[in-house]
This record gives C-alpha cells, sequence and structure tokens, in this order.
C-alpha cells in the first residue's frame, strides 16, 4: 500500500507559490498550503490544519510565531533550512542582479554560525558584516529587528540590508533603506520536503499496533446441542464487525473465533470501553453469554499472547465479558461497563485541590471517561495529553498531592524496565 502523506506547509505568500510547482509532482504526497500576510496568523492557521500528518514551515518567522503551540501539543514539525547555502545564494542573488557590494552588510538570521561560514568561505570582509541572531530570542519582535537594522544604516555603518524576514523587508524598503529578502533554494525546499515526509512515514508505522481478539461461547460444552444454530450466528457477528473496523475474522479449534486488526479495530475498542456494542449485540442475538479477549501488540506474536491473556481473565465472569491487556501488558476491563463517577465532584477537586487550570480539569475528566475509570500510568496520561512522561509526571504529582487520585499498585513492563505506578481516582 502506497504511503499518503499530508503535509501542511505554512509561511509568507511570497514564498508559497514555489510549492503549488512540487505538489503536482508529488504522488505520495497531499500539500495543505496556509499562507499569511500577517505573521500573527500562524499558530491560527496551525489549529486549522488537524487532519494533516506533519507540520512544515517554510520561513524562520513561521515557525516562530507557531512555536509555543507546537511545544504544547507535540506536534510533528519541520522548518526548511536557513544555512549557509541559503545565505551564500542570496549574496550571489543580490551581487549579481542589483550588483551592490557587500562588504558593509546587515543580516538577520535564524542562527548566526551560518554567517560566518560564508564570509569565510567567500572572503568577504566580516569586520563590516553585522549580524543579527534571532534563535534566541525568548519572544519574537519584528520591531526590534528593525531597530538593530535602522540604527547601523543611520550610523553609516552599512549600505545594505538583507533579511530573512519578509515583514522586515517590507518595511526597511518603506523607509527607503536599500534591502532584499533572502531567497529559498529550491533545494533547500527540497530537502524539507523530503524530511517531512520521513518523519511522518516513521511517526504512522510506529503508531501502527497489531490488534488480536479472541472470541468464544461461555460454557461452549454446555451447549453442544445448539452449536450448530450458534456458531454461524456469531461468525456473521464477527464478520460485520470486522468489516466496520477494516479487520479479518477466522474460524480456530473448538468452537473459537480470532479478529485481526490494526488501526480502524484500535479506534473502536478504546472508544467503547464504556459502551461494548459487539458485546451486547452477540448476547441478545445468541441468548448466551460470548468472551472476547483483545490484545494490543506491535507484533503479531505480542497481540496474541495477550490476547489469549485477556481472554483467561474472562474465565472468572459469569456473564460473557471482553477485556484488553496492551502492549505493556496492562489489563482494562471489563469493557462495557460503566464505572460511575461524579464528575462535578472531580471537577472541583482538580480545580481547588489540585490547583490545575480549566483545560487540564476537562482534559483530565475526558481522560478518567475515555478510559472507564480503569487504572492508568503516567504514560498513559502522557499519550492522551500529547506531552512528555516529565509533563505528565507534574500533572500526576499535582493530583496526588490534592488527594484526587492514589497509588493502588504497580505493574511490570513487558519489557525490561522499572515497573510502572498504577493510579486511581480517590474517591
Amino acid at each position: 500500500m502506497k504511503l499518503n502523506v499530508k503535509i501542511a506547509v505554512f509561511g509568507h505568500k511570497d514564498i508559497m507559490h514555489k510549492f503549488y510547482s512540487y505538489a503536482a509532482d508529488q504522488e505520495d504526497i497531499e500539500f495543505f498550503l496556509f499562507d499569511y500576510s500577517n505573521p500573527n496568523e500562524t499558530a491560527e492557521l496551525v489549529e486549522k490544519a488537524v487532519m494533516c500528518d506533519i507540520y512544515l514551515f517554510a520561513d524562520a518567522l513561521a515557525y516562530l510565531y507557531a512555536k509555543k503551540l507546537i511545544d504544547k501539543k507535540r506536534l510533528p514539525a519541520v522548518q526548511v533550512d536557513f544555512d549557509a547555502y541559503m545565505i551564500l545564494s542570496s549574496i550571489y542573488h543580490v551581487k549579481t542582479i542589483y550588483e551592490h557590494n557587500l562588504n558593509r552588510l546587515s543580516i538577520d538570521v535564524p542562527d548566526g554560525r551560518h554567517v560566518d561560514e560564508v564570509m569565510h568561505e567567500t572572503g568577504i570582509d566580516d569586520q563590516g558584516v553585522h549580524t543579527y541572531n534571532y534563535e534566541d530570542d525568548t519572544s519574537f519582535d519584528a520591531g526590534r529587528v528593525v531597530a538593530y537594522h535602522e540604527k547601523l544604516w543611520e550610523e553609516g555603518k552599512i549600505d545594505y540590508v538583507l533579511t530573512s524576514i519578509s515583514e522586515v523587508n517590507q518595511i526597511m524598503r518603506a523607509k527607503g533603506i536599500p534591502c532584499s529578502g533572502m531567497t529559498v533554494p529550491r533545494l533547500n525546499l527540497m530537502r524539507a520536503i523530503e524530511k517531512a515526509k520521513s518523519i511522518a512515514s516513521i511517526n504512522q508505522s510506529r503508531s501502527t499496533q497489531i490488534v488480536t481478539g479472541y472470541v468464544r461461547i461461555k460454557n461452549n460444552d454446555a451447549v453442544q446441542s445448539e452449536k450448530n444454530e450458534l456458531h454461524p450466528k456469531l461468525q456473521q457477528i464477527l464478520s460485520n464487525y470486522s468489516k466496520k473496523t477494516y479487520g479479518s475474522v477466522l474460524s480456530i479449534s473448538n468452537g473459537q473465533f480470532v479478529l485481526f486488526g490494526t488501526r480502524g479495530m484500535l479506534d473502536h475498542i478504546t472508544n467503547s470501553y464504556r459502551d461494548f456494542a459487539l458485546l451486547k449485540e452477540m448476547k441478545n442475538a445468541l441468548d448466551t453469554p460470548v468472551d472476547i479477549g483483545f490484545g494490543l501488540g506491535l507484533t503479531a506474536k505480542q497481540a496474541d499472547d495477550n490476547a489469549k491473556l485477556a481472554l483467561q481473565a474472562c474465565e472468572a465472569k459469569e456473564d460473557g465479558t471482553c477485556y484488553i491487556i496492551n502492549e505493556r501488558r496492562d489489563m482494562i476491563g471489563p469493557l462495557g461497563v460503566k464505572k460511575e463517577f461524579s464528575t462535578s465532584a472531580l471537577y472541583r477537586s482538580l480545580i481547588h485541590k489540585a490547583k490545575l487550570n480549566n483545560e487540564l480539569s476537562y482534559n483530565f475528566i475526558d481522560f478518567i471517561e475515555v478510559r472507564n475509570n480503569e487504572p492508568f500510568s503516567s504514560n498513559d496520561i502522557a499519550a492522551y495529553y500529547g506531552v512528555t512522561k516529565r509533563s505528565a509526571e507534574r500533572t500526576i504529582k499535582k493530583l496526588i498531592a490534592g488527594d484526587v487520585i492514589k497509588i493502588i499498585g504497580e505493574e511490570k513492563p513487558y519489557v525490561k524496565g522499572r515497573p510502572r505506578k498504577l493510579f486511581k481516582l480517590n474517591q
């Protein structure tokens, strides 16, 4: 199956036209182009690119204005390199097209080390070159960059300004100061596209989990006389379910069935912790309890082993049940049995005791509901919120300090490593 990567591209409208010609030549990439006239619009544009696999920023300014949002949401992002090659190409362009002497030059770039490299290679006297490096600025301000260039011009120290920021180029020209914007080479754009495609491909392959599910009629031996009628019905129900979740179903020995799937089946399962319709459908149609054990894994064997363990967990229940064991050997279930909790009481505790803000409080309540109030680890918090494990652990500490959650034990990871603490609501 051919990979189809969706890349959101952000940049000033002056540069975005280059991507239109590239888009037609890429069969396995879909480009979604978001151009801005004001850099303040970038973060808002990023919010609109919800269906994209990766975010590519065609100029440094676009990335700077969106960086806070990118870091907060842990979005996969790539910048077009503002490297020595880009600076050299831009200097060559200015010297050949405008025939300017660039020995007295003011330049702004994300990383000033590339300017030093170019000056050394070209033999330009770096004593007359002034560099504004904005990579380390805590907050970007185009006015500060303009003031830097303007001061040098008024002091008679420069003859020309070369800027990597479209907004600065417009302001300098309006002030009558000789200025050019940097030219983004085709090579840099193509490298950024290939890098974005590569990262998105890796992320997609990492996120593909295998799902195996074992299904069997409870007390199968006790319903011998009804097998010929029940098994075809069960197979039809599972066949419909597998089609809906883009999976497959096989009949195996002793009246058992096995389901195989990936993302479609996984999404359906994880959205059904509180109300697992498949279990209800089988119970109503067959009038006999059915057990389901789902196993998740990064390999087929891991998923199969976990599914068998999940099916064993069903044996302790009289009614038909469903359990999941994930790739870390965490057991979740039984599915379809709502574990009630007071959302209003939890919200008050999150705000007043744990001192979380509104957004984090609502997100945590959603997290508990989606997981059906199952025990969780800091890894689960990190995955749901889309944050680092360290950030998740900080939230955990606040929840424990506010007596919102409690430690209920430890779960050994499937692979070697330290045991993970498991938590549960203290309600």
